[in-house]
């Protein structure tokens, strides 16, 4: 016997798929009712109430980058921490609850490092 969908099952996805056309089509065509008709005065782009000025492909702080890459692979490896925090319990029984448990100071040690050397190489000043 395979998972498969049964026709009684289809119900509650037909009903669902309804649900999300009909809300998608009364907001889109209350926001078509609603919306302000009369245009801009202004023809360039507007953004947070600041003008723009110069050639949109400028030179940005490195940092900003930089920052936002740390950013990413930490909390990358800060989501590697809840499937291991779930499964410690079963390892556990099974009897590598010590061997699972050296393994993530192990992976947390290395992100220690890693954020000592970004420290150290004021990866994180502003100045």
């Amino acid at each position: 016997m395979g998972i498969g969908v049964t026709p009684d099952g289809l119900g509650p996805i037909v009903v669902q798929l309804i649900l999300a056309l009909g809300f998608s089509v009364v907001i889109l065509s209350l926001a078509l009712l609603i919306s302000p008709r009369k245009k801009s005065k202004t023809q360039g782009t507007f953004e947070c109430g600041v003008p723009f000025y110069g050639d949109a492909r400028g030179v940005f702080n490195i940092k900003f980058y930089l920052v936002a890459v740390l950013f990413i692979l930490f909390d990358i490896e800060a989501v590697f921490l809840y499937p291991w925090a779930v499964s410690l319990i079963n390892f556990k029984n099974a009897g590598l609850g010590s061997f699972l448990l050296l393994e993530m100071f192990t992976f947390i040690g290395i992100l220690v490092v890693g954020l000592y050397y970004i420290w150290k190489k004021g990866a994180l000043e502003w100045d």
